[in-house]
């Protein structure tokens, strides 16, 4: 039962039967929160002022030289996720970063224009229109990528393994389902092993 000042936590950990269930009993892990009673109001405002100054501080890695090339942060989540999916349509695209066709369309123009996208027609119809870097495009994304690499290598190392883990069950838990989907299918893409052409 919710208190006046927050929420009331599952006050005792699930039977064995309910872990297997989640397939978290053959890791060893009760689900989160588990063995926590309370969180309060304050605990989950100090949640979010730690999401936000993360945010702040991971983004400015990459604004500093998103601005010399008069780029934005909706050009670098563009560019982030072209670069993970080579071939993506510009409607997946628009599913994945939930922006309106036209501002959609103005970041894909100043990439097109500035040659780090290039655009294709679909294979099995023509109006569709496929994304891919260029070669321009691949050398700015992996240049974002590495300055925001060190950020998160650094935070990452120092916090351990463990808390490496709780951060990644924390922002699965904030996602939706599409996000969590999305997140999934990359995991496995990396999980699979690569075949190699004969």
């Amino acid at each position: 039962m919710p208190d006046a000042k927050g929420f009331a936590a599952e006050p005792r950990a699930p039977e064995p039967k309910a872990l297997e269930a989640k397939g978290l009993e053959s890791k060893g892990l009760a689900p989160a929160g588990s063995n926590l009673l309370f969180l309060r109001e304050e605990e989950i405002r100090l949640a979010q002022d730690l999401l936000f100054f993360a945010y702040r501080d991971f983004t400015n890695a990459a604004d500093l030289i998103l601005a010399e090339l008069g780029l934005g942060r909706a050009h670098h989540r563009a560019l982030h996720y072209i670069g993970r999916n080579p071939g993506i349509s510009v409607s997946e695209l628009l599913a994945i970063l939930r922006i309106t066709k036209q501002s959609l369309a103005r970041v894909l123009t100043a990439l097109v224009e500035q040659g780090y996208v290039a655009q294709s027609p679909g294979h099995a119809d023509r109006r569709q229109r496929l994304l891919a870097l260029t070669q321009a495009g691949q050398a700015l994304e992996r240049r974002l990528f590495e300055r925001q690499r060190e950020r998160l290598a650094a935070a990452f190392r120092e916090a351990g393994g463990a808390a490496v883990e709780g951060f990644r069950r924390v922002m699965r838990g904030i996602m939706d389902e599409a996000g969590r989907g999305y997140v999934e299918r990359s995991e496995a893409a990396v999980r699979e092993p690569r075949i190699r052409p004969s």
